[in-house]
């Protein structure tokens, strides 16, 4: 009896250590996952405060966190089944989906810097943040929402992406894969909201300590009061270069990768980022930065054409319905 007991107690240590390890795997495969999407994640925090610039005060936290029950429930409910459902049965897929979103990344940087070049103002993301009351944060909600889907969708994408990579040997299981996808998920909303919450906060803290009777409380206090816009101008303008250079990079490797597995254009620019890493002198920094550039270059060229395509296609589209109109005129007369 008390050998059984002894070697029950031995099994269930075993399992608890096994256990452990697999937290700990889980862990460290869901902080380089993560990584590998770092580009979305810096944009995702970047345009999540615009949608509540204008609103009231009180209300910022609210909304935000809201905001980031409904990502939380974007990554776990409805895109984590799916991604695993692509990663068990057809990996393959998970490429091409990545490729797509990695289209739509480099339209929405590239649309925003031709209108920029335009002179037009950005109103992709403009909110209702103006109006005030139920409805008008409901319709905030929901719009940040439906923007979150995308951008965890990408992140997802990517993160499986990763991990389909990590595990060259496919012996991770599906459970595994489950556990650690809703780790990253978990992560990264805490850390884009948190972030996300501070950055809206900011100019009421710097406002807080303004108020405080020590003089070094005020200066710091006022700067970042003075700062709030330039920072939320320039995380729109690392937003833009993110979405460029990680919608690039995906096209990127997407056309190395399976299933399409062409280096017309990835065996260049790795030769290229090759031939700067082998600088004596910070040759792994030279490297990363020649394959960015050349990402972002091929993301804008990519996003451009599918703006200028968008643009012809709507065009026809007017022209065709104010020929009708005309028709219409003439056959009235």
């Amino acid at each position: 009896m008390a050998g059984g007991l002894v070697g029950l107690l031995d099994d269930v240590a075993a399992l608890a250590k096994l256990a452990a390890a697999s937290v700990d795997d889980v862990g460290v495969a869901a902080v380089k996952a993560s990584a590998k999407s770092a580009g979305v994640i810096i944009d995702d925090a970047a345009v999540t405060p615009a949608y509540v610039q204008g609103l009231a005060a009180n209300r910022e936290l609210p909304i935000i966190k809201r905001i980031a029950t409904g990502s939380i429930k974007n990554k776990l409910l409805f895109i984590l089944p799916v991604v695993l459902i692509l990663s068990e049965f057809a990996p393959d897929a998970i490429n091409i989906i990545l490729m797509f979103g990695g289209a739509f990344l480099c339209y929405e940087g590239a649309h925003k810097i031709i209108h920029w070049l335009q002179g037009h103002e950005d109103k992709d993301h403009g909110a209702p943040a103006a109006l005030q009351g139920p409805e008008a944060e409901a319709k905030t909600i929901a719009g940040a929402v439906r923007t979150d889907f995308i951008l965890s969708a990408e992140i997802m994408v990517i993160s499986s992406k990763a991990l389909l990579d990590q595990d060259g040997s496919g012996d991770t299981g599906i459970v595994q894969q489950g556990f650690t996808l809703a780790a990253i998920a978990i992560l990264i909303t805490v850390v884009v909201y948190g972030a996300v919450a501070l950055i809206v906060k900011m100019d009421d803290i710097g406002l807080a300590m303004t108020r405080r009777d020590d003089e070094a409380s005020k200066k710091t206090g006022a700067a970042l009061v003075a700062a709030m816009p330039g920072l939320l101008k320039w995380l729109t303008i690392i937003g833009t270069a993110a979405m460029l250079w990680v919608g690039g990079h995906i096209l990127l490797a997407g056309t190395h990768g399976s299933p399409i597995n062409w280096d017309g254009i990835y065996g260049p620019v790795h030769d290229f980022e090759d031939w700067l890493a082998g600088s004596p002198f910070l040759g792994g920094l030279f490297g990363w930065l020649g394959n960015t550039i050349a990402s972002a270059i091929l993301g804008f060229i990519v996003g451009a054409i599918i703006v200028f395509a968008i643009a012809a296609i709507k065009g026809n589209k007017h022209g065709d319905d104010h020929g009708d109109e005309t028709h219409a005129e003439a056959d009235a007369h």
